[in-house]
């Protein structure tokens, strides 16, 4: 079992978690704006933690077909990735306010 972490850049650009491949001219990828690949970021942490939750679910349904450690290594990966989009805005929050700040 491989547990290392990719970077950052390379999972925000190539889409973490998704199953379907992206059309041309879809949001996210080389090419699109912040803003796109942010939106992305963010359907990808949702769809991990409804994953994580819908596993957590059927555990404690007592489904023999989910696992204990498959269940909390989905808990994890959705804790992660939202720990990093809370950083990521808390940053572009400070950004934000820096800006305003400035004199002109």
């Amino acid at each position: 079992m491989d547990l290392r972490i990719n970077a950052l850049p390379s999972q925000a650009l190539t889409g973490v978690g998704q199953t379907a491949p992206k059309r041309p001219g879809a949001a996210g990828g080389v090419g699109s704006g912040f803003a796109d690949n942010f939106k992305t970021a963010l359907k990808d942490v949702s769809a991990a933690q409804t994953e994580a939750s819908r596993l957590q679910t059927q555990v404690q349904l007592g489904n023999p077909k989910v696992s204990l450690e498959e269940t909390m290594l989905a808990m994890q990966k959705a804790q992660i990735g939202f720990q990093a989009t809370l950083h990521v805005r808390n940053r572009m929050v400070q950004a934000y306010t820096d800006i305003m700040n400035m004199s002109v």
